[in-house]
């Protein structure tokens, strides 16, 4: 499984891998850095998608399929 986090960047928002010290995309709107991330994700077989606000604190954590959804019944988004 692939995760990766979407954060304040100085330029946008950035897609970053866990642990990682570089982005590996910026974006001029967390949206398009949303979508970007998931997009990653799915390409590398799926896996979360952790997603910061503006106040550095964390969001929203969506799974990308065909990760390991901890609360399947819950979790509606795509």
């Amino acid at each position: 499984m692939a995760d990766r986090y979407v954060t304040k960047h100085a330029k946008g928002w950035a897609v970053q891998a866990p642990g990682g010290e570089r982005a590996s995309s910026v974006h001029t709107t967390q949206k398009a850095a949303e979508q970007a991330a998931k997009q990653t994700v799915r390409n590398l077989g799926g896996g979360e998608v952790r997603i910061q606000g503006r106040d550095g604190r964390w969001r929203d954590s969506d799974t990308v399929a065909p990760g390991n959804d901890p609360c399947p019944p819950k979790d509606k988004k795509h």
